[in-house]
């Protein structure tokens, strides 16, 4: 059994269409489907249910699939092993970021990860907490941060620091306001630039708000923490967001924060990984590289 073939095919298993392997493995499309085909005439078993949607796994497929999953992990283990033998670790680790973390995140990690692991390489990138646990389970990612994570049989949960969630204006000193806490039933009354649904700081506003019988007064919904922090800065209304999201704008001074209370919003933080494979050593240093420069992170922003 080829192993590029079985890498190709729980690819294809994982994501669930030819199209988004090819992507993700970066190979033509005909050559990827080509490879799968092989690999099924040499066991003489049909893997793929393949229709107009995409591709499914038969029960041969299913099965495959575990044992493919273990084999391709063996085989990154060894790589591994072989590394620490010239001195270093290798492999590639596939790190998944909530935007406003990214943002101060990104430098320091990519810094550590080239001093600690110069033999391996790390791909970032940033998205909600709902995608990046999908992506986690597909295998498009190893790790990543998530903002009020779920759990579920397929994902193993680390606790971090929770994080803070303030009330962010543009900042006005001729107005009345202080930067001392502002109640929540408060935060209710004014318009709000907020992500759009399922961003997790959105859902969790909204869930506190009608704890105490009120909702969110929208504005404008907006993806994307520099353009909420921009609209903000120019007068089209607040945010709910975390101290790290705004920490790392380019205009700090132009806007004002302050601590929400009646009742506190804090908002859960976890690292992730997938219990459908486990973790290479490569992996699980960069699981306490991500950990380190979270804890200097937060004490340089408390």
């Amino acid at each position: 059994m080829d192993l590029k073939q079985l890498e190709y095919f729980v690819r294809v298993a994982e994501l669930g269409s030819f199209t988004r392997a090819a992507i993700a493995l970066d190979v033509a499309q005909p050559a990827l489907s080509r490879q799968v085909r092989m690999l099924e005439v040499e066991l003489r078993q049909n893997l793929l249910i393949r229709n107009g949607r995409g591709a499914t796994p038969t029960e041969a497929g299913k099965l495959l699939l575990a044992h493919g999953r273990g084999i391709l992990h063996q085989v990154e283990r060894a790589l591994e092993e072989l590394g620490r033998v010239r001195g270093a670790l290798a492999g590639h680790v596939a790190v998944g970021l909530p935007t406003s973390l990214a943002r101060v995140l990104t430098v320091p990690l990519t810094r550590a990860f080239r001093q600690h692991l110069p033999d391996a390489t790390l791909s970032i990138s940033e998205g909600l907490s709902v995608a990046m646990r999908e992506s986690l389970i597909n295998g498009r990612l190893d790790i990543a941060v998530l903002y009020n994570p779920q759990h579920a049989n397929e994902i193993e949960i680390t606790p971090l620091p929770d994080e803070e969630l303030l009330l962010v204006q543009k900042h006005a000193p001729d107005l009345p306001w202080s930067d001392g806490p502002v109640a929540l039933l408060e935060v209710a009354q004014l318009p709000l630039v907020i992500p759009c649904r399922p961003n997790a700081i959105r859902m969790q506003v909204e869930s506190e708000m009608a704890q105490i019988g009120c909702r969110p007064r929208i504005a404008l919904e907006i993806d994307g923490v520099s353009a909420i922090l921009d609209l903000v800065a120019d007068g089209a209304g607040s945010a709910v967001l975390s101290r790290h999201a705004v920490s790392s704008y380019a205009r700090p001074a132009v806007l004002s924060v302050r601590p929400i209370h009646q009742p506190e919003l804090r908002t859960k933080v976890a690292l992730a990984t997938s219990s459908l494979r486990p973790s290479t050593l490569t992996q699980q240093e960069t699981l306490n590289l991500i950990r380190r420069v979270m804890d200097v992170v937060c004490k340089a922003g408390s």
